[in-house]
Order: C-alpha cells, then sequence, then structure tokens
C-alpha cells in the first residue's frame, strides 16, 4: 500500500471540518452548530486583521489624530508653525527696540546724554526711512549737476539722482554671486544664500506683486516711498500677499532656487527708482 504523500496529508488536515455545537445545559438540547475547518479559520483570521488595519487606517487618516503621528503633519499646519516662528521673531526684534529705546529715555533723563543726541537715538528705533535734510550748499550742488547732464549723450544709461542718506536693510545674508550689469540687461544683483533664509524687507512700503513666473520663479514686488521699488526673485516661498502693508527688515519670503533662470539657491534683488533701475551696492552695505 502506497504512503499517503505528506503535502496531500496536511491539505487533507486543513480542511477537515470540526463541529462545534452549543448545548442546552438543562435538557442537552443543541441549540446552535457550525462546523470549521483550520484552513478556513486561518482565512478569517486574517480577513479579520485585514479589516482592523483599514479601519485603524482611515480613523488615523480622516481624523486629528494624524497630526501626533511622525509624518502625518499637513502643509496648513507647517504653514502655521513657519508663519508663528516668524511672528515670534518679529516680536523680539520689536521688544530688543523697544528696550533699546527705554534704554536711552533713561538715559538723557539722568542726563548722561545730550539732547544733541536725540536723532542717532531715534534712528534706532524708527523702522521707516531716514532721510536727512539737505542743506542749500547740497542743494545747489544738485540743481548744478543735473543741468549740467542733462544733454550728455556720452553715457549709454544715465542712473537717475535719487535722494541721499536713505537708511536701507539688507535683504538677505550671503555672498554677491553676480552684480548689477546695465549693458547686459542684469538690472539687479544676485546674492547666494543658504535655503529657506529669511528675505527682508529694505524699507516700509506695500506689496504690489506678489506671485510665480516660470523663468524667475516666486516673486515678490514692494513699492516704497520716495518712488523706490524693490523686487525679490527666485524665492521658495512668499510670506506676504499682494496690498499687505510691511515694515522695513520684516520678513517677506524664503531664499530657493525656483524659476528656469535660476541656477542654485539664491536672491535676485532689484531696487528702482522711478522707472529706472540702479545698483543696489550703492546704497546697501552687502560686506
Amino acid at each position: 500500500m502506497n504512503p499517503i504523500p505528506k503535502k496531500v496529508e496536511f491539505w487533507k488536515k486543513m480542511r477537515f471540518k470540526y463541529k462545534l455545537s452549543f448545548l442546552n445545559e438543562n435538557t442537552l438540547e443543541e441549540v446552535f452548530t457550525f462546523r470549521l475547518s483550520r484552513l478556513s479559520g486561518v482565512l478569517s483570521l486574517i480577513t479579520f486583521m485585514v479589516f482592523l488595519i483599514m479601519l485603524t487606517s482611515v480613523v488615523i487618516i480622516k481624523t486629528p489624530i494624524r497630526n501626533y503621528l511622525p509624518g502625518y503633519l499637513d502643509s496648513e499646519i507647517r504653514q502655521a508653525m513657519i508663519d508663528n516662528a516668524l511672528i515670534t521673531n518679529s516680536l523680539q526684534q520689536e521688544l530688543d527696540v523697544q528696550s533699546r529705546y527705554l534704554n536711552n529715555v533713561n538715559a538723557i533723563l539722568r542726563g548722561d546724554i545730550v539732547v544733541d543726541n536725540v536723532r542717532e537715538i531715534d534712528s534706532i528705533t524708527d523702522n521707516e526711512n531716514i532721510i536727512l535734510e539737505k542743506s542749500k550748499l547740497t542743494e545747489e550742488f544738485i540743481r548744478n549737476y543735473e543741468e549740467e547732464e542733462k544733454y550728455n549723450l556720452n553715457v549709454m544709461y544715465n542712473s537717475p539722482i535719487r535722494p541721499d542718506n536713505v537708511f536701507f536693510y539688507k535683504p538677505v545674508k550671503g555672498i554677491i554671486s553676480s552684480g548689477f550689469d546695465y549693458r547686459e540687461r542684469h538690472y539687479g544683483i544676485d546674492i547666494a544664500a543658504v535655503p529657506k533664509e529669511s528675505v527682508l524687507a529694505v524699507m516700509k512700503g506695500t506689496v504690489i506683486y506678489a506671485g510665480f513666473d516660470a523663468n524667475t520663479g516666486y516673486v515678490i514686488n514692494i513699492q516704497h516711498s520716495n518712488g523706490f521699488v524693490s523686487v525679490y526673485k527666485h524665492n521658495a516661498l512668499l510670506l506676504k500677499k499682494a496690498g499687505d502693508e510691511v515694515d522695513g527688515g520684516e520678513v517677506i519670503a524664503l531664499v530657493g532656487n525656483t524659476g528656469n533662470l535660476s541656477t542654485g539657491n539664491h536672491l535676485h534683488f532689484e531696487l528702482w527708482y522711478k522707472g529706472k533701475a540702479i545698483d543696489p551696492c550703492e546704497y546697501i552695505n552687502f560686506d
């Protein structure tokens, strides 16, 4: 007699059905019964585990529980965290300014600082443009210079006469990788910086444009007083929208590498005065 193969014997045992009966204790009457094999029991257990996993996944995805698990923090909450961090940083800077202001006031009251230094004290706490008054000699020199250069055709580009002693904040911490060149139509400077570095408004003003361009990526333009407009290109993220009022030194964007014309993480910064591009290095210290 040939022995039964082990595989056949295994599947025979797996399919063999066992009867499970429930009896009435008093009458020994069979109340409920069902047949179950080992194979059907294993399949039922696997089906229950799959159902339990799917139910757990749905609960995690569709409820706020997901926010407590790593990797499930959605973009809205991330953006809110960034905004709160920036607001906290701005509040800390404002607190430092107010503290310096109060210290200066106390120094004046004690007589440690003379009244002639009040302009210097105000410049510490004022985020608006600082424009010193021109002397009569300076105004006369400017008028004569404008008259002499009005018909000068020996240069390709005449930078417009701009108000002197205007205070600008440095737009970003970094190194200038490409300078201003009007002849090459490079109307600004490129500042190489680390990714996600804060981009600051150079002066107080109003955001007149904030959007995306295929070549220059995320761009934000700010209209300032006295005819100035500042332009910030290739950002990774814009933190302001058109119509927002911003202070000098306020964070408006994060450094990125967006746009077809970008070859690395940097900020392309332009400064315009009364419709003409000017070299930012003439007014901002990038050292």
